[in-house]
């Protein structure tokens, strides 16, 4: 036994006397497996918690306890358990139903009581893909279960990417995450019980933060912000906001603020019952506030995922990117409800202004560096100003690498260099590196996933594109923005009928989403519906969609006279704004010389609707030619 103690990457088991029998046989079940176990045959009361016990537990991968009657008043069995727990590695099951004892109930347990041993049975499954999950890779394979889906070895491995060795250009991270019922998690909005406005941006933060954090585990599906804030002030119908989520589990919570404190109480609630699976109230010092926020998450993560250790808090922060300074992090939430919630450039240069003395307050601020940069290629896509637009572009992108520096994991690093890259330089194959990067670290982000989804549209790789998409739509179902990407996606890989349906999911959620009638219009032209398509653009409000329809529709119609009109229109209102719309409709009219010639003026002014070049279905007739081929050159589409 001291020599398998000593070994590395065995599993201890913890039980009592009178389970013995059922302990025999889950170390038959895990060796059979091809897991090493350690135990010390029954454990007396009274004996001595000797040296070589000890060293087993201490060296131990994986603790495994069996709780029982019996088991859970074993002053043995529950030393065991709590130094499995204080280690992250806690695997609980319940072998007769018996709940944990106190200072357990935090924990998931794995009920195996009505089924058994069987390492098919679906609780046993759980177990074993929490014990897995402890091995980082090396764990041998499961046995497939009985009923339902086989479960995929790459999604019961923590870390999956990684540990999996999977290529970043290739979709199988797809397969990687748990979304299993039961890990399947929202994070609704806080209530404010301050009675002061002036703090919900820090409530909504917290909410926010935590949200972003349980994305991040490799093993939790975590519902969007966009959908989930829907529910704000709702939870009263706690399983039809989860029905309407797709979720298992809500956490919920109120904030109350003042005299240099925080309180926040926290409730897990589980849907199917609709009763509260976990709560707790944390009172700290105001300036705590970044470690309360991790205490909550690692009580949640453990209330959920027991497989899973949620780490020192140092490790935390950097792959959060986050900060320990609490003025840099108020001021980065106060950036970040200014970018969320845009009301023209000042409101975005008073975001950046914000998350500029947030990366001052703390120079290692990753997360602050990367708002920074993001928020900066904003301003310089919507630029008239071509020295401007240089000059915080070259900007961006020198943040977002110190952002990346600072914290290699966090994906909103990646996602600001291959915006900068993407949108402010229009080098395609360049972005493709941070894209990926942004999607090995951020694949629970809707956003990470909608923004690679159409990158990829673009160079018309719909085999990457749609996982990514449909991924996302699931993580975000009322989010009206998400399907309108998706009707994008759809429509550069030539799907017209998906194109369609998931923009008019996008105007179900909101009737008053923008571009979406636009977005069918050119759908339904592409199918030949002219008549209806017309009907579509009359009702977009966009220009610089509704007047090429207009043309077009025009045009299909043989009124050149009204094409020209629209056109013309299109000039006086926008002016350099539109020259790829306006290429757009030079294309449609057999003018390829001119339309050739308004893409090369786009190319100059660094217009970013020549990121659709090269899957516009609108400048097909142009793509023999040696011009139009020269310019997917120099935007390293080829």
């Amino acid at each position: 036994m001291d020599e398998q103690a000593a070994g590395a990457g065995h599993v201890f088991l913890s039980y009592s006397r009178e389970d013995q029998k059922t302990a025999r046989a889950m170390i038959s079940l895990l060796e059979g497996l091809g897991y090493k176990v350690w135990w010390d045959g029954l454990i007396p009361g009274g004996e001595r918690f000797d040296k070589v016990t000890g060293n087993a537990l201490e060296t131990a991968r994986a603790v495994v306890v069996l709780w029982s009657k019996s088991s859970v008043e074993s002053h043995w069995v529950n030393d065991e358990a709590g130094r499995g727990r204080d280690k992250g590695r806690l695997v609980p099951i319940s072998i007769d139903g018996t709940l944990p004892p106190l200072g357990f109930g935090q924990f998931q347990f794995i009920d195996v009581s009505k089924e058994g041993l069987r390492a098919s049975g679906p609780q046993m499954q759980r177990a074993l893909t929490a014990l897995a999950a402890l091995f980082d890779g090396e764990a041998p394979a499961l046995p497939k279960p009985r009923k339902g889906p086989a479960l995929s070895r790459r999604a019961l491995v923590a870390g999956g990417v990684a540990a999996a060795g999977i290529g970043a250009t290739t979709i199988g991270w797809l397969l990687m995450r748990d979304n299993s019922p039961g890990n399947t998690l929202a994070v609704l909005p806080f209530d404010n019980l301050s009675g002061d406005a002036g703090q919900q941006y820090l409530i909504d933060g917290i909410a926010a933060e935590l949200r972003a954090r349980f994305a991040r585990n490799p093993v939790l599906t975590v519902a969007g912000q966009t959908s989930s804030n829907e529910f704000r002030g709702r939870i009263g119908d706690a399983k039809g906001i989860a029905a309407k989520l797709g979720v298992a589990h809500l956490l919920t919570g109120n904030v109350r603020t003042g005299s240099g404190e925080v309180r926040i109480a926290v409730e897990l609630i589980e849907a199917a019952t609709g009763y509260s699976k976990w709560t707790q109230t944390y009172q700290r010092p105001l300036e705590n506030i970044l470690r309360l926020q991790e205490e909550i998450a690692e009580a949640v993560d453990a209330a959920l995922t027991p497989q899973l250790s949620a780490g020192s808090h140092k490790e935390s922060v950097k792959r959060s990117g986050g900060t320990t300074v609490a003025a840099a992090y108020d001021a980065y939430l106060r950036g970040k409800l200014l970018f969320e919630n845009p009301v023209d450039e000042a409101s975005d240069r008073a975001a950046l202004a914000e998350f500029t003395r947030a990366a001052t307050l703390d120079p290692n601020y990753a997360a602050a560096h990367a708002a920074r940069a993001r928020t900066m290629g904003v301003i310089a896509v919507a630029s008239h100003d071509l020295s401007e637009r240089h000059s915080l572009v070259t900007e961006a992108e020198k943040e977002a690498r110190r952002a990346i520096e600072l914290a290699a994991e966090y994906p909103e690093g990646h996602v600001a260099l291959a915006y900068a890259t993407l949108f402010g330089k229009l080098d395609v194959i360049g972005a493709e590196a941070a894209h990926e990067a942004a999607m090995r670290f951020g694949a629970g982000n809707p956003e990470v996933l909608s923004r690679y989804a159409l990158y990829y549209a673009r160079r018309r790789q719909p085999e990457k594109a749609l996982p990514a998409i449909e991924k996302a739509a699931m993580l975000e179902p009322l989010d009206p923005s998400l399907f309108k990407s998706k009707a994008q996606v759809h429509y550069a890989g030539g799907d017209w009928d998906s194109a369609i349906a998931a923009a008019r999911k996008a105007l179900e959620i909101n009737p008053k989403v923008s571009s979406v009638h636009g977005n069918i219009g050119n759908a339904l032209i592409q199918q030949g519906k002219v008549a209806e398509a017309a009907a579509e653009y009359a009702l977009e409000k966009n220009v610089t969609l509704a007047l090429p329809g207009k043309a077009i529709v025009a045009l299909k119609q043989g009124d050149q006279a009204a094409a020209k009109a629209a056109l013309d229109q299109l000039i006086k209102e926008t002016g350099k704004a539109t020259l790829f719309q306006q290429a757009l409709i030079l294309s449609q009219w057999g003018k390829r010389e001119e339309a050739l010639t308004a893409l090369e003026s786009a190319y100059a002014e660094r217009d970013p609707g020549l990121l659709l070049t090269f899957s516009d279905p609108f400048l097909k007739p142009l793509e023999n030619e040696a011009r139009f081929k020269t310019l997917l050159g120099r935007l390293h589409f080829v």
